[in-house]
């Protein structure tokens, strides 16, 4: 199995005019996506991102450092998932309940490199 990102982006404001009892039905939604993944030994983890932030730039001595102020589209949060191939990772991101509540979803599949192959170092799984 390789691992993979899924990246969640959507409009910072897609879920401003949703009365509570479809939140809950969202968060609901998103609860059993989880627990199915963690069901089929798929998922490493998942959490949701909080809206404010810092962005920084620069190099060492000479950094920038301005607030998280993004007025479109966001990350919304991440799935670090397992599967055989981006084909299966596809097919695992479009099942994510973003897309059944949300016309503006955007989910970024990104293969995760754990190891360096001229050097061999292996990236570290757990803090």
């Amino acid at each position: 199995m390789k691992e993979f990102m899924l990246l969640i982006r959507n409009k910072l404001d897609h879920q401003s005019a949703w009365p509570d009892e479809q939140h809950q039905r969202f968060l609901k939604k998103c609860e059993s996506y989880i627990g199915d993944l963690k069901k089929n030994g798929k998922l490493i983890s998942a959490q949701p991102l909080v809206r404010e932030g810092k962005i920084i730039s620069g190099t060492t001595g000479d950094w920038k450092e301005i607030p998280f102020n993004e007025k479109e589209e966001v990350q919304t949060g991440y799935y670090h998932i397992l599967a055989a191939d981006i084909n299966e990772a596809v097919e695992i991101a479009k099942r994510n309940p973003e897309f059944e509540f949300s016309a503006t979803a955007r989910i970024e599949v990104r293969s995760i490199k754990t190891k360096e192959k001229t050097t061999g170092f292996v990236y570290p799984k757990t803090v």
